[in-house]
Formats: structure tokens, C-alpha cells, sequence
């Protein structure tokens, strides 16, 4: 073994300040990813890091700080459905990236749709110090979860908020913009009569997104039925199905997820209705590789997951969150932008 892997083993931080003549909080900022310290500065302490082929010891770092370097995520979702939803992979790989340049670990835990189980793994990690802040998905209407975590003294985020730069509150993401660029290419279209499919109305975002359609909608003289749906790709299609009769007069569809976009299209195509035009809320390979193709928004879910795992280290480590513009959706024309006929 060389000499520097034995180095390796034996130095610490304050070995390496001394090495380097920086101070210890230096050292430790820069190997953290933490602010407080120049970037030159940071290069040159992980160079060193690099060259010893020095790794942190977890649960050294974790006792000196009352940390476990560790972030938690609780799914309220049916493990089986979850796994066809494209848009929960993304996500994740955003939030791991950040956490895994943090030398941070992640804890997830899926429990279903049953009322209260996510509040008892919130109870229990927090008797457990099992984690240090946990990002939040999928959020209620009267959502009693900030409640709880604020009584746990937990940190946390709301996934699908951030600081406005403007106001610095915090505010959903800009679901009025992606709405009017979906009613828009619509309209466009001549489209003036249409199907809003949404997710589940006990998730608040769905609201936001319903009462966002229908305002833009009313802007361009556009009218809009809604109907709920189950995010499921066998729902979707059993609702269009059995309401495809009544819709004469209808011609597009707006679809909250690509997954219930797949079960829409299939009813539209055995229904005759295959001049429909179809736009989904989500993009994915999904509609990517279906036939015909579907338009949807591109709405940078990994993107969206760095921010909520950078937005909770810097609740967790004190500092001030930094506001940030919303991530910009891109709407992803495709064979089902099809003319009014």
C-alpha cells in the first residue's frame, strides 16, 4: 500500500488544514459543499482530498454535528402505480444528485394510501433521529403534515414551492404560465371546446391546476369540462370511454399526467375520436415513443428535485433559502396537436 493511502487512513480535517494553512472551518465548509468559503479555496481542499483518497467517516461527522447525514422522503403513493410514473423517477435522480454531492444520504420509505402512515415514519424518525429534514411530496388540500413536522422540530420543504426573488415568500411553482401555454397552443389550434382529465382534487396542486386551465380557458373563450381521474393509465381510459358520447362537441383533451395521456388516447383512438387533440401536463418517453406521439410539457422534474433537496440543506444547515425563478416548462409539439375539425 503507498504511502498516501496510509495517509488516507489517518488524516483528519485538522490534519489538512495544517497542510494546506487554512483554518478547520474552512476545510470542513469546503468538504461539505457548504457557503463560507472561496471556490479557489474549495478547489484546493479537494484536491488534497482527491490525492489522499480521503472519504469523510459518516458517523463521525454525524456525532460531532447531532447529524445523520441523512434526508428522508415519505411516498403516499400505491408502490405498484408509482413505479409507472416516469415523473417520480426523474424527480428522485434530481434530489440525489444534490444530496450525493453533499455526501448526504437518502431514506425513502413508500407507505401506501393508507390515512396516517406517513405521519407514524415521521413520528418514529423523529424519536429515531434517523434523519435530519425531509422534502415533502404531493401536497393536500389542508395539508396537516408542516403542522406535525413543525411540532417534531423537523426541517422540511414543500416540494412544488420556492421563494419568490420578487416578494421573498414562498409560492407555487408557476403552474399559471404552463396552464396558458397549453390553452394557447389550444387556441391556437381553434380549438374552443375541452376535456380537462385532472389527477386526484385532494392533491392541491391539481386544484391549482384545474382553476388555471379554466382561467386561461374563460381568457380565450375557450370552454372546459372537467373530470377527475386516478393518475392510472386503466382509470383514464375506462372515464374518456364511458364519457366519450357525451362530448360530441368537445375536441382536445388535457391530461394531468403522461401515464393517464396513454389510457386517454387509446379510448379516443377505439372510440373513433382519433382527431382529438391531446396535450399531457408531464413529458416523458412515454409520450415520446406512443403512436401517435403526444404533446406535453416538459417540466424539468430533475430540476425540480435539485432545488427541493438544495432549498432543505440550507433549512437544515441555518441559512438563508435562496429565492429562485421558477424552472421554466417547455411544451413538446407532437403528432397529437391536431387542428380543431
Amino acid at each position: 500500500m503507498s504511502g498516501d493511502k496510509l495517509d488516507a487512513q489517518r488524516v483528519t480535517i485538522h490534519e489538512m488544514a495544517r497542510r494546506l494553512g487554512i483554518s478547520v472551518a474552512s476545510v470542513s465548509y469546503a468538504l461539505n459543499g457548504r457557503p463560507g468559503v472561496g471556490e479557489a479555496t474549495r478547489e484546493r481542499v479537494l484536491a488534497l482530498a482527491r490525492e489522499l483518497d480521503w472519504h469523510p467517516s459518516s458517523s463521525a461527522r454525524a456525532l460531532s454535528r447531532s447529524r445523520t447525514d441523512t434526508i428522508g422522503m415519505v411516498l403516499r403513493r400505491d408502490p405498484e402505480l408509482l413505479g409507472q410514473e416516469p415523473y417520480y423517477m426523474s424527480l428522485l435522480s434530481g434530489v440525489e444528485s444534490v444530496l450525493s454531492a453533499a455526501h448526504q444520504s437518502l431514506l425513502l420509505r413508500m407507505v401506501g394510501t393508507a390515512p396516517g402512515r406517513d405521519f407514524d415514519v415521521y413520528r418514529q424518525w423523529s424519536a429515531e433521529r434517523r434523519v435530519d429534514g425531509v422534502i415533502v411530496l404531493d401536497r393536500l388540500v389542508d395539508d396537516r403534515r408542516p403542522a406535525l413536522l413543525r411540532s417534531l422540530k423537523m426541517p422540511y420543504v414543500m416540494h412544488g414551492l420556492r421563494l419568490d426573488p420578487d416578494t421573498g415568500r414562498q409560492v407555487v411553482e408557476d403552474l399559471v404560465t404552463d396552464a396558458r401555454v397549453i390553452i394557447d397552443h389550444l387556441a391556437s389550434l381553434g380549438h374552443t371546446d375541452i376535456i380537462d382529465v385532472t389527477g386526484p382534487l385532494n392533491l392541491a396542486h391539481e386544484v391549482e391546476r384545474r382553476d388555471a386551465i379554466a382561467a386561461e380557458a374563460t381568457v380565450c373563450g375557450i370552454r372546459v369540462t372537467v373530470v377527475e381521474g386516478d393518475y392510472t393509465r386503466a382509470g383514464a381510459q375506462q372515464l374518456v370511454a364511458e364519457r366519450l358520447a357525451r362530448w360530441s362537441d368537445a375536441t382536445a383533451v388535457v391530461s394531468s399526467n403522461d401515464v393517464m395521456a396513454l389510457g386517454i388516447l387509446r379510448s379516443l383512438t377505439r372510440g373513433g375520436r382519433s382527431d382529438m387533440a391531446l396535450v399531457s401536463w408531464d413529458d416523458s418517453m412515454l409520450c415520446d415513443i406512443s403512436a401517435p406521439a403526444i404533446t406535453a410539457l416538459d417540466r424539468q422534474p430533475t430540476a425540480q428535485g435539485q432545488r427541493s433537496a438544495r432549498n432543505l440543506l440550507h433549512a437544515i444547515n441555518a441559512d438563508q433559502e435562496q429565492a429562485e425563478a421558477p424552472t421554466p416548462s417547455r411544451l413538446v409539439v407532437r403528432e397529437t396537436s391536431r387542428p380543431a375539425s
